[in-house]
């Protein structure tokens, strides 16, 4: 892996870092009532970036 590789991966891992934690304070302030809006958004935002992951909590879903 070269060191151009090894920043991606870095700022990707800081990216989807940053982004949970958004998606965890936004839980937060609105009382996990809209926790599954949320997700869904965080979802299509990190799919825009290119950041798609599998999410262990919800089977099936990218």
């Amino acid at each position: 892996m070269g060191i151009l590789d090894r920043f991606r991966h870095h700022g990707q891992d800081k990216a989807k870092n940053m982004s949970d934690t958004a998606e965890q304070k936004a839980n937060e302030k609105t009382g996990g009532k809209y926790e599954s809006q949320i997700d869904d958004a965080q979802q299509k935002a990190e799919g825009a970036l290119g950041m798609d992951r599998e999410r262990p909590d919800r089977p099936g879903q990218p």
